[in-house]
Parts: C-alpha cells; structure tokens; sequence
C-alpha cells in the first residue's frame, strides 16, 4: 500500500507457509488429546505477527455471503465458506476472526462446536480430520463495521462501506487464515438495496433482484451481485465497495477490461484521472510484463482514511486525493502508478513472510519514482539521494529494510515506516548500480514471471538476482538489507547518511512514501502532502 491486480493461469502447489514457519511441537498441539484442553489461540510464527494465520490448512477457496441493509453503521449478516486441504490431523480448527457474532459452524456439512481464543475462532469438528482431507467450513456470523481507523477491515464512506484489510484485518470481516502466505480463489456475493451498487475484485458473474420484507410489512426490493477472482488472492487484499456509484468502463492492453468504482456525483469530475488508468497500465508492462490479473481499475472513496491500498484488481484511494488543489497532478499520477505496481509486487508475487514486505513497497516506490521522472522530469537519482541522507535515521527508527521493527503496541499499520518505501527502492538503485541497468531489468521481469500467482521470500530474489547478474550477491544484500547502517553508494561515494538524531530539512515534493510512513502521519500507511 501506500500504506500498497489474461488468461486464466494455473495455480501454482507452493509449500504452504502455515506449515513451513511453523515448528512440528506447533502443529502437535492440534492432535487429539486423551482429556479436553483449552482452546489456545494459534498462528503460524510470522516473526512480526505471531498470532496471523493458522496451522494444519491450506485454504483453496473462500465463498463469502454479505447481506447489507443500506446502514453502514449496523453489521452485515454473512456466510463465510472455506474449501481448504488439511496438511496435518486436527482435532480444532483455528480461524482468524474477530469484532463479529459467529452463529453456527458446519464442518463437511455437520454442525460443529466452537469457541473463541483471542482474535481466533476455534472450531471442534465431529470428528477428526486427517491430513490429506478437503475439509469445507461454513460460518454463519456477522461482519461489524466498526469503523475504526487503526483497524481498519470494513471502511465507512459517505454513502455505504469499502474494505481496507492489510496488514491484519481482514478477519475483522470475514473468518480466514489471514496470511498473505495463504493465497485462495474468492467469490464474493452481496445483497444491497438496489440503488446501491456492489464491486468486488475480480469480475461479476450474475446478478439478481429479490423482494426482503421490510420490518413495516411493505417490501424492499434488493440485488445481489456476485463476482470471482481468476487468480488467487491474500486477504488482506480482498475489496468490496457499496454506495451509490458509477462504474465506468473502458479498454486496456490486450483488451483488458477497466472498471473503476466513484461516487456517482463525481464521476464526471473524476473522469480526467480515470483516464489515465490504460496508460499507466502500458507503461507498467513495458517495465516488467503483462498485467497480471483479468481487470484492473480504482476505487475512488469518499472516506477519510489517510492512505491508498492495493486491493487485488481494484486499487482503494480517497477521493479527496484528485480533487484537492494542493496535491499537485504529477504526485497524484505517481500514487496511483504506486498501487498499480502493486498488482505485480504484492499482489501477483505476494510475500511469504512480512519481514519480505519490502519487496512490495520497495519495488511499488521504485516505479512509482521511475514514472516521476520519465513523466515529469523529476529525477530518480535526485530522489534516492534524498533517500540516501535519510536512510541511517530510517534504519534506526524502523529497522532495516529486510529486518523491520515490530509495529508499535497497539498500532499494527506502523510496520509501514519509510524503511520499506524509499529506504528499500534505495537498495534496488544500489543493485542497479552494481549489476547494471540491462540485468536489472532482466531480474524485474523474471522475478514476477517466475513467481505470479505465488509467494516469494528475500531469499528467493537473492537468489534470482545473483543467477541473471552472474555474481555472487550474498554479501551486498546481506549488507543493504540487514545492515543497522546503510552501506556505501555503489558509484557515488560522496553520499552521505545522517546519523540518527540529526535534524534534517523536511523533503519538499520527493513523493508521498518516505515523507511519512510510519512516522505516525496518517497511521503509517497511505498518501501525505507532498
């Protein structure tokens, strides 16, 4: 986020991260036990967040049911069902669920018992399931819209809900194994009032009207809509909007198909920066290859959240982002190529760990600088010297780029410090440095083709960069990306870093990610003035 989705692609068998992060004496705490035992709350060890997905499962697909009743301040009542493949005996089941109501649990169709532990929903199927077994969980419960900033999960707009899920919330809406390492298909279905349109991510595939009583007695005439993702997806990029919105459409690359989602009111307003949306999208794939998704387009909310999201195939920004006068309109361009790139880093190739986090947003900042200075003549190297200054000072604060601090108690969107934007596009300008400009590009392009629709470690790009460069880069990125210190600028030893604690200048127009993520200026996460 800035806080930052063709033919219907195979989904890659990856190892589950819910198994590999996970120690065996873990997973054992899920065999059956002579005499019942507290129900404990799991996870899956994420080193940042510990208590984020769960054991023993692999999720294949989500069908989730919301019925909305045209009050954005009451819960939704909703049907979570989760197709998932057992990789271990479990005698419980964990989900990540909270702030909703759960009514009833079905295991492979048999009513089950359930409890909570923390933020998990634990259920105790009939019987136990045995590794190997599809295992289809259904949830009966509520999705609260507790609107709260820091949360996040369902977003009130002026005229219905949007979702904003990363890092940790999705479980605030649905029950899941909220881990990006957990990719799954979704297919989303939404009752609304019928003046209110329904997006989701992905693209529709019905919709209907059906009469719901009113509590007077008179009927109320609904819709539901119904959409499905063609690739899978992490949950904290799962997006659905409803309010009163247009929809306009328009053609891509390859004939991709452009929706974009704005408040009806606006929408002719809006259309000069819709515009630019296929254009921006070609320009991505002369960088690094074909868009990865079936759709593509923005989510323009009239909300007050402080950040963009990249929310697979349907990118989330604040309205007020194009209308405002003081953002000027190379900055708002740079945004919105930001949680475009997205959809290639992070998205397509999510992270395995959120210590790789600076994968997304190092590499969504880089072409988010890139187009700044092939479309408005503000230079790359000038921006990363800028960032070079910064760097030790963002190192001690945050942490390095592929080590960061744990987020702050009680604000888990803190993990979006500048570290991860400018503080990791700088370690990929020292690599382009080092291996020049025509393998660099190589390694964009291999890196995403090599791992679409799957998740990928540091040690995997390591990796990758060290076979196309021809040298072993073990030591260069053990330094620039677990160094308390930033290491010299390949080709510019004159570039010096201020030591924690020195009072620099604020930037001036060198774009929204370092200027203030995580520096506790809109939570962390999202754009900033310029």
């Amino acid at each position: 986020m800035l806080l930052t989705p063709r033919p219907k692609a195979v989904r890659p068998r990856t190892v589950r991260v819910a198994v590999a992060l996970l120690a065996t004496a873990t997973s054992a705490t899920l065999l059956a036990a002579s005499a019942p035992q507290p129900a404990p709350p799991l996870g899956i060890g994420d080193r940042l967040f510990p208590h984020l997905g769960n054991p023993g499962y692999d999720v294949l697909a989500y069908d989730i049911a919301f019925t909305y009743r045209g009050d954005n301040s009451k819960p939704l009542d909703a049907l979570t069902k989760i197709d998932a493949q057992v990789t271990a005996p479990l005698e419980r089941v964990n989900l990540d669920f909270a702030e909703g109501k759960v009514h009833s649990v079905e295991v492979n169709g048999v009513a089950a018992d359930f409890d909570t532990s923390g933020e998990d929903l634990v259920i105790t199927p009939h019987a136990r399931v045995e590794r190997g077994e599809r295992m289809r969980i259904a949830v009966h419960h509520t999705s609260r819209t507790v609107g709260r900033k820091e949360a996040t999960g369902w977003v009130r707009t002026a005229d219905g809900l949007a979702m904003a899920n990363q890092a940790d919330a999705a479980h605030r809406v649905f029950p899941c194994n909220d881990h990006p390492a957990d990719k799954a298909q979704f297919t989303f279905h939404v009752t609304a009032p019928k003046e209110l349109t329904v997006v989701a991510n992905g693209l529709p595939l019905a919709s209907t009207r059906a009469g719901v009583p009113r509590t007077t007695g008179q009927d109320e005439t609904t819709r539901t809509w119904a959409y499905r993702t063609e690739h899978p997806m992490a949950t904290e990029l799962a997006q659905v909007s409803i309010g009163r919105s247009a929809v306009p459409r328009r053609t891509g690359p390859h004939g991709l198909p452009v929706r974009d989602v704005v408040p009806s009111k606006d929408r002719a307003g809006l259309e000069r920066w819709l515009k630019k949306t296929p254009g921006q999208i070609a320009w991505m794939e002369n960088k690094v290859g074909r868009y990865p998704f079936e759709t593509y387009g923005v989510l323009m909310a009239d909300a007050d959240t402080g950040f963009a999201l990249e929310t697979q195939t349907l990118s989330l920004f604040e309205k007020q982002l194009f209308t405002r006068p003081e953002f000027p309109e190379w900055y708002v361009d740079t945004i919105m190529v930001h949680e475009l790139a997205h959809q290639w880093f992070g998205d397509s190739v999510s992270p395995r760990t959120w210590s790789d986090l600076w994968l997304n947003e190092g590499h969504a900042t880089w072409y988010e600088a890139l187009y700044g200075e092939e479309k408005s003549g503000r230079t790359l190297r000038a921006r990363m010297r800028e960032a070079y200054r910064h760097s030790d000072q963002w190192r001690a604060t945050g942490g390095p780029p592929a080590a960061p601090k744990a987020p702050d108690p009680g604000r888990k969107i803190s993990l979006f410090r500048p570290v991860v934007y400018d503080g990791s596009a700088l370690v990929l300008y020292a690599l382009r440095q080092v291996i020049g400009q025509p393998a660099f590009e190589r390694l964009e392009r291999e890196w995403v083709h090599v791992h679409h629709d799957g998740n990928a470690t540091t040690a995997d790009f390591v990796r990758l960069a060290s076979q196309i460069s021809g040298r072993n880069l073990h030591e260069f990125f053990e330094a620039w990306l677990y160094g308390a210190k930033t290491p010299p600028m390949p080709g510019h030893p004159q570039w010096k870093s201020a030591a924690p604690g020195t009072k620099l200048p604020a930037r001036a127009g060198g774009g929204h990610a370092a200027a203030a993520h995580g520096d506790g200026v809109h939570g962390g996460r999202g754009h900033v003035h310029p």
